[in-house]
Order: C-alpha cells, then structure tokens, then sequence
C-alpha cells in the first residue's frame, strides 16, 4: 500500500484531492461572509438565480467546445452511453438506499439526488485534467450530458412537486436544458465560436464554481456549527455517494469487458462528493437548504480521503 501511495505521489494521481480542500476553504469563506453580515439571505436567493441562469448554462455551453476526430467518435459514443445507464441504473438504487432511511420526504429526496448526481463538473474536471489532461476533460464533457438532462428533470423533480414545474415544456425551455442543447450541435458540428465570445463563456462560467461554494457556506451559517456533523443520516449517504456507488460501477463495467480506460473515466467521476447544484436547487425551490448544504459540504470534506482511495483501487 506504501509502494502505491509513493507511486500515485509521484505520478501526480495524488494530487486530485486538493480540489476537495480548495473547496472547503472556499466554503469556509462563504460561512465567514455571511457571519459577519456580508452576505444574507436575499443575496443567496441571488446568487443561486445566477448560478442556474447564467454561470451555470455558459459553463455547460462552454464545456462542450471540443473538436473530435473520427476515431474518437466510438469512445465518445460509448461513454455517453454509460453515463446515461449509470444514472438510469442509480435512480432505483437510490430509492431502494432511503426506503427506512431517513424518515422525513425532504432529507429522504435530498439524498436521493446525492446518490444519483455528483460533482463532475465543479470536481470532477480538474481531478480528471489532473490525471489525464485535456482529453480527461473531453469525455468528462461528454459524460456530463445526461448528468446535465437527468438533474435538470429527475433532479428538479425531487425538489418539487408543481406539476407546472415538471411540465414537459417547462423543462425543456429551462436554462441548463437550453445550454445542452446549444452545447449539443457545437460539439457535433464542430462550429467554432469568435474567440470573444468563447472567453465570455469560459470567463462567465469560471465564476460558478467558486460562487456556488460561497453560496454553500453562506448557507451553512444558518445553522450552529455543532449542529453541522451531526446529521448521521448524511454520513450513511457519503459512505453510498464516494464508495459504494463507484464500486458498485468499477465492477460491473469490468465484468462486461469495458475499455479500462472508459472505466477509469466513468469511476472517477462517480467518485467525486454530491453535485454542489444539490444546494442551489434546494435554495431556490426552498426546500431544506440548510441539509443540502450539509450534505455537500461533509460529502466534499470526506472525498479528501475518499477520492485517493478510489484511485487506488483502479490504480
């Protein structure tokens, strides 16, 4: 184990978890701001309206400018393809996980989305970069599409029960739906946007990450720091979320023969803490922010240990 953890050191593998604690020092930021009155409650119901509206939809639309070549086409298809079984595979697994447990809906639908959605843009971009460079990025992109079309449906869902919310025409006509389907017919077309409007995006969409973990701490002051840790129902999420779910995908896609490359790609972005997007929607459609952000917050500490240890097991 010793050799492997000198190994992983020195290929820079190791390396990935300081996403996890650049994270958490943002967010303590963001607990900061909001004690000392910076930030307040109509400041995070702004912030989280531009996070879905805005950064959020340039970062998507961003993400898919990728030139690809014919030979890469059979790769891309395929990881698509397992994204989209992955998170169909998870949404009866994560409702079989909560049957007992926890009693209250709210908790109950906001671990659900932890088990189904992870945090493969905030996270797992510059884990996957980290360890594979660019084309890291290129499948994670690719892999990020039903990730993307699933939080935006099934995700919003959880979150509430307007029917109006859950309309057909409702969903497509959403922000983060739109920027797929923008996003969509660049990447296929290879259409080349000005290189002004290209830095916009990239620029704009920059911010979300680090908006989106302030808005977390920020939300995470409004309850007693004690009281943070001792949500055991969260704790038995985490464990499901950064170790049972990318297990239970490493060896299932290895029993049916799968390029270990698309395995590892797959596993490390199942492997990454609940979506920081658990938080905005609970904010926004007002339902149990405070153990949303709970959620996101202890999930994302625990991956500081949890990530190198997936690492490890796919070496």
């Amino acid at each position: 184990m010793c050799i492997l953890f000198k190994r992983m050191v020195r290929s820079g593998k190791f390396r990935s978890h300081k996403s996890s604690i650049n994270f958490i020092f943002i967010i303590g930021v963001g607990y900061a701001a909001r004690k000392i009155g910076i930030l307040n409650k109509e400041l995070n119901k702004g912030f989280s309206d531009l996070l879905l509206k805005v950064t959020l939809p340039f970062m998507i639309v961003g993400s898919f400018n990728h030139k690809f070549s014919p030979e890469m086409m059979k790769n891309i298809k395929s990881i698509f393809i397992y994204s989209l079984l992955i998170h169909i595979l998870l949404i009866p697994l994560s409702k079989a996980f909560y049957i007992k447990f926890p009693k209250e809906k709210d908790k109950k639908d906001i671990l659900r989305f932890v088990t189904v959605f992870s945090n493969c843009g905030f996270m797992g971009y510059p884990v996957l970069q980290s360890i594979y460079g660019n084309i890291g990025i290129l499948y994670a992109s690719v892999f990020n599409i039903p990730f993307t079309v699933f939080s935006w449906t099934y995700g919003v869902m959880l979150f509430t029960r307007d029917k109006e919310s859950r309309s057909f025409k409702k969903v497509m006509t959403n922000p983060g739906i739109i920027a797929v389907i923008v996003g969509i017919a660049i990447f296929l077309f290879s259409i080349r946007l000005p290189h002004a409007l290209m830095s916009t995006l990239n620029l704009v969409g920059s911010i979300t990450t680090p908006v989106s973990m302030l808005l977390i701490g920020s939300m995470l002051a409004e309850v007693k720091f004690s009281d943070i840790f001792k949500e055991t129902s969260i704790y038995y999420a985490s464990v499901i979320r950064l170790l049972v779910v990318p297990i239970i995908i490493y060896y299932v896609m290895n029993l049916c023969g799968i390029d270990k490359f698309l395995i590892n790609i797959a596993v490390i972005v199942e492997a990454m803490p609940a979506a920081a997007i658990c938080s905005i929607f609970a904010e926004s459609y007002s339902k149990n922010p405070k153990y949303a952000s709970q959620s996101v917050f202890i999930t994302t500490m625990l991956s500081i240990v949890t990530i190198p240890l997936i690492l490890m097991l796919i070496k």
